[in-house]
């Protein structure tokens, strides 16, 4: 991986921050932080990241997610998922890669195919 593409990997193109909310279909390239309230559509062939105070209520589809807030909704990412300490989800994971840290909150279903594409 070249510098600009390993700086590229941390360039956040969007922002839901803590206290603001979004309702509706939202399809971005790169990487999406959301702090505040999310409920729609949300895809991305690149990140997600949820931060403690996120709220996702959506099917989350991308590359990678990395989750530390609240989930209600199903998760699809084609390289790997990152759940963190103070990540709650209520849905099903399905991808090659699976993190979890102690401490997660998980009601739902994991599929974890390390050669699905």
């Amino acid at each position: 991986m070249s510098k600009d593409q390993h700086e590229e990997e941390f360039l956040i193109n969007s922002v839901i921050g803590e206290g603001a909310e979004f309702t509706g279909e939202f399809k971005f390239p790169g990487l999406i932080r959301i702090d505040g309230k999310f409920r729609g559509v949300l895809e991305t062939e690149g990140k997600v990241l949820i931060g403690k105070t996120g709220i996702v209520d959506t099917d989350i589809k991308a590359r990678v997610v990395v989750a530390g807030g609240e989930i209600r909704g199903n998760i699809f990412a084609t390289e790997r998922v990152t759940l963190l300490s103070s990540c709650r989800l209520d849905g099903d994971i399905v991808t090659p890669r699976l993190i979890v840290e102690e401490g997660v909150i998980f009601h739902g279903k994991c599929t974890v195919n390390p050669t699905r594409h």
